[in-house]
């Protein structure tokens, strides 16, 4: 299979938002997404950019993405987050997802950063086989902590 990985453009966040639509499916929350096309746009690409995305495209049609941005770590300095790595069911085990994860991890060593992170459900095993093979270290003692915006109103409202 051919396929280019690039940096994203502005007018590329409605395929990219499709994605997304589709992990939050196989991630069984599907009515979770509230970002929008348009918050892609200003919030990627507008005066302060949020993030940073490097798409895989196969005939000009995106079919997988990894969404980064930065991050510090108090214990080791700059770090890169890996929001998402998708790529389309369609394009699943076509070496798709290697190498997007190759230009994160280039584009990190460019930058000189410490650590990458990311997160993987425990119940996603073929992702998680997927980043073991690949070096990274699976953290199974550390839990994921957030607060919803409906969370940190509530919590404002009682200070």
């Amino acid at each position: 299979m051919d396929f280019i990985i690039r940096q994203a453009k502005k007018n590329d966040m409605s395929e990219v938002l499709s994605l997304i639509k589709e992990l939050a499916h196989f991630e069984k929350e599907p009515n979770a997404v509230e970002v929008t096309v348009k918050d892609l746009e200003i919030d990627g690409f507008g005066e302060d950019p949020r993030f940073n995305c490097f798409v895989a495209e196969v005939n000009s049609k995106i079919e997988g993405i990894a969404l980064i941005y930065n991050r510090y770590s108090t214990w080791k300095g700059r770090a890169l987050h890996l929001e998402d790595l998708i790529v389309s069911e369609a394009m699943r085990g076509t070496g798709m997802g290697t190498a997007l994860l190759d230009e994160v991890i280039k584009y990190a060593y460019k930058l000189g950063v410490k650590r990458v992170n990311w997160e993987v459900l425990d119940w996603n095993e073929p992702a998680i086989n997927f980043y073991e093979k690949k070096g990274a270290k699976v953290m199974r003692d550390w839990d994921v902590v957030q607060m919803s915006e409906e969370d940190i109103k509530n919590y404002i409202a009682k200070l």
